[in-house]
């Protein structure tokens, strides 16, 4: 019998120049190809938060992408990303796709 895979919720809060540069649409499309559903919304402080919700391997892979540690940086990533802090949560049961906010 296959094993069904956790559900989850991925907040994480993206630092660097993140924003004005085509990231959210960078994440967008990340997410949509991964499965995942939820939205990236610009904060006033410059930082972009990126909720995701679903199977867990795809939030970590997403949150492996998000990940400024990325050595020579990730090639089509848009503008510079300085650092990540990610939270884990239970699903809320996002809206199907993926929203740029």
């Amino acid at each position: 019998m296959d094993e069904v895979e956790e559900i989850v919720r991925l907040t994480a809060w993206v630092r660097g120049r993140v924003q004005g540069v085509g990231f959210r649409w960078w994440v967008r499309s990340r997410a949509l190809e991964l499965g995942l559903a939820g939205s990236a919304a610009n904060l006033a402080d410059g930082r972009v938060e990126v909720v995701a919700e679903g199977p867990r391997g795809g939030c970590e892979r997403l949150l492996e992408l998000l990940d400024g540690d990325v050595p020579g940086g990730l090639p089509g990533r848009p503008g510079k990303v300085t650092g990540v802090a990610g939270r884990w949560s239970a699903p809320r049961g996002e809206s199907p796709g993926f929203l740029e906010r």
